[in-house]
């Protein structure tokens, strides 16, 4: 270790000194002298045994990191968790049936792909996740992505409405060859439905390689640069245009889906155009459901306190619905558009559509994106709650998984999903196993009951999908207070909302990161040199404009920069600071410049009457730079407080450097106090400090540990100097 004398006064170690004089020694300390090459050198040798080493130990503790439920089903309570586990697996897996069902609509695939998707989800999740809480599936937002993509695709192929109708064929006739499928066939022969759930599984196989290639490369971090207003807006955003796609369900209305941008005001543009087609019995059952499920969930929602579990009213009016419409003939007798052959049991695997790829690819990364981003918040958020931790990584591979996997068996993208959530843990849930007993109950669907549900109208999948809504649409009467709170974060909601629900979702998400960028940027140069006073009682100092009772030092001003001094804001902090002292050294030094050049223009006049007259010009002159100079606070020594300085490179090295050479040429002293470590070490390589022996035999301090000793060090500089009026 070795004292650094670049940075504090040296102090010499008198037991005789008395208190006040102890007082008046700036603080030392002694830096840690560290060996760069060294430390660089071992901790490239440290990171490279401990990444390419390969014991037992290590290998064993690499799978059960990958498999957690091989660390907590060993250590499974029975006794105690097995009946919350189960009574909310149970209750979950009920909710899902017909959600499942409502949100294949929404990413434009039959009913029978959703229930596929939340049952493999739902044991994947179980084996590789690292939350005991969150729920896995379907997801409204990534469903919306998902059909967004499916619809171009189709629209592409031929298939220009849900019918089927493209190109003048009829949906039974209409095909697709896909190339490269199946064993021992070159081609095979795909109708819409098949086509649509190929693109989604090709979708979500692509999405689920970004993630665990996110995984790989260890960038979980990413999560922390979504902020909860940007997703908030982002999924408000969505909702909007999830609620504008199922309105001509809810009408009976069969239109595709506008592609592109402004796809919101496309769709509301074609549903008042085709108002006059709406199916009078579509829309009578929506607007029973509506009736029923708004109130019932309200009342969920209000006495959730006093339920032991949720009351399942979205199942009960599918049930109702179904049988009304199967004994009703709505679909032949009124024309009804409703869910048709569900099939039981399981399809063969199916490799994805890898020449759709390149064309899916950019889509797929925004999916990754919001999908890994949601069900990460919602797994911190969780275990924050309930004490235990969670690894943002194994979330993006436990993720990953849950899409790769599944889109072999015809699954679209999933994600954590927060009603679902909420609902496990309400019910008791502790550990993923109520995961696997709502996959049991799904499986019971998918192997027995799912043909029964073929006459359930699709205006009331519409309808539970909007009722489910409602949570993202109340955010709306939270503006004023985020307005309130924090305008900057509300700026960045309204932005994000705007943007996914007005312009186009993916690029809601892009702008709202692009959004909450420029706002951390804008701070850092909105931010203002403040000018501190020193409390009475003791040595500390506070903004003057903020708090009553400071004083100031006669001929010392001490100054504070909140922000980081970077290439972006130097020039800024520049013109604060010169600003707040009332004098600007460029300007000033121009402006003698001048005047010493037009005095000396004036000397160069010989005639007696043209010589005489300059004269009363520069006596005019000089007074006013005198005046100009009395006008301004008496300063001969500037502080600058470093303390909230977080960091600086070069350019705010140099701004500093300027400051001080600027200044000094006037004849004002400038020192930093309070810098930490690395603004330090940023000045040190900066060359900010002269060498040693450049002035007051080798004494000259240009930053100090505290604001106390910067202000004595200025001040005895100034007395040395004559300058009596700078004492206190």
């Amino acid at each position: 270790m070795a004292r650094d004398n670049a940075w504090c006064a040296p102090a010499e170690d008198d037991g005789a000194e008395s208190d006040q004089q102890q007082q008046q020694q700036p603080l030392i300390l002694e830096r840690v002298e560290k060996e760069a090459g060294k430390d660089c050198r071992s901790a490239a040798l440290h990171r490279l045994r401990k990444h390419c080493s390969c014991t037992s130990e290590k290998a064993k503790s690499k799978v059960l990191d990958f498999f957690p439920i091989v660390r907590w089903l060993p250590r499974y309570q029975l006794r105690d968790w097995i009946l919350g586990d189960a009574m909310s697996g149970l209750i979950v897996g009920i909710l899902l049936v017909p959600q499942s069902i409502a949100y294949s609509l929404l990413a434009s695939q039959d009913p029978i792909y959703g229930l596929y998707t939340s049952f493999f989800s739902a044991i994947i999740y179980a084996v590789l996740g690292t939350s005991r809480h969150i729920s896995v599936g379907i997801f409204g937002v990534l469903c919306l992505l998902v059909g967004q993509v499916v619809d171009r695709e189709l629209a592409l192929a031929g298939y220009l409405t849900e019918s089927g109708i493209g190109s003048g064929i009829s949906s039974n006739d209409s095909a697709v060859l896909l190339a490269g499928q199946g064993n021992g066939s070159v081609v095979l022969v795909c109708d819409r439905s098949c086509y649509a759930i190929t693109v989604g599984a090709t979708v979500t196989f692509t999405a689920g390689v970004y993630q665990v290639l996110m995984g790989l490369f260890q960038v979980g971090f990413v999560s922390v640069y979504l902020s909860d207003s940007l997703l908030s807006g982002f999924a408000t955003g969505a909702s909007l245009t999830i609620l504008t796609s199922q309105v001509k369900y809810l009408l009976g209305l069969k239109l595709p889906r506008p592609q592109g941008w402004f796809t919101l005001c496309k769709t509301w543009y074609s549903l008042l155009v085709n108002l006059g087609s709406t199916n009078v019995c579509d829309l009578v059952t929506s607007l029973v459901c509506l009736l029923v499920l708004i109130p019932t969930k309200e009342l969920n929602d209000r006495f959730k306190a006093k339920l032991k579990a949720p009351i399942p009213f979205e199942l009960f009016v599918v049930i109702i619905a179904t049988l009304a419409s199967h004994f009703g003939h709505f679909d032949t007798a009124y024309g009804s558009s409703v869910a048709g052959v569900i099939p039981t049991g399981f399809l063969a695997p199916q490799l994805p559509l890898w020449s759709l790829i390149p064309n899916v690819a950019v889509d797929a990364f925004s999916i990754a994106i919001v999908g890994f981003a949601i069900t990460v918040s919602l797994s911190e958020m969780f275990a924050k709650k309930h004490g235990y931790a969670v690894d943002a990584n194994q979330e993006m591979y436990a993720i990953g998984f849950c899409n790769i996997l599944p889109s072999f068996f015809r699954c679209f993208t999933t994600s954590a999903a927060l009603t679902k959530t909420l609902v496990k843990e309400s019910t008791g849930c502790q550990t993923q196993v109520s995961g696997l007993v709502s996959a049991l109950v799904l499986l019971l669907v998918l192997l027995v009951i799912a043909p029964l549900f073929y006459s359930l109208q699709k205006c009331v999948l519409a309808v539970i999908i909007v009722v489910n809504l409602r949570g993202a649409l109340r955010k709306f009467a939270d503006v004023p207070r985020m307005w309130r709170v924090n305008r900057v974060d509300a700026s960045i909601w309204l932005v994000t909302m705007a943007t996914s629900s007005l312009v186009n979702t993916e690029l809601g998400l892009l702008v709202g990161v692009l959004a909450s960028a420029f706002c951390v940027l804008g701070r850092t140069q909105r931010v203002r040199v403040c000018e501190l006073g020193r409390a009475a009682a003791r040595e500390h100092y506070e903004d003057l404009t903020s708090y009553r009772g400071l004083r100031t030092h006669p001929g010392v001003a001490v100054f504070r920069y909140e922000a980081p001094i970077y290439y972006a804001n130097q020039s800024l902090f520049k013109k604060s600071l010169y600003d707040r002292v009332g004098l600007d050294p460029v300007k000033e030094k121009t402006r003698r410049l001048k005047f010493k050049k037009k005095t000396s223009e004036q000397e160069e006049e010989v005639a007696d009457v043209t010589y005489r007259k300059p004269e009363k010009d520069e006596a005019t002159a000089a007074a006013t730079v005198t005046l100009d100079e009395k006008s301004r606070r008496s300063v001969r020594s500037v502080v600058i407080d470093c303390s909230a300085i977080l960091f600086l490179d070069t350019a705010g090295v140099n701004a500093l450097k300027e400051v001080r050479k600027d200044y000094e040429d006037l004849g004002v002293t400038v020192v930093l106090a309070q810098c930490h470590t690395s603004v330090r070490e940023a000045l040190e390589r900066g060359g900010y400090c002269p060498d040693a022996g450049e002035d007051h035999g080798g004494e000259r301090r240009l930053v100090f540990f505290t604001i106390a000793d910067a202000v004595r060090y200025v001040q005895n500089l100034s007395a040395a100097n004559g300058d009596c009026d700078t004492k206190c």
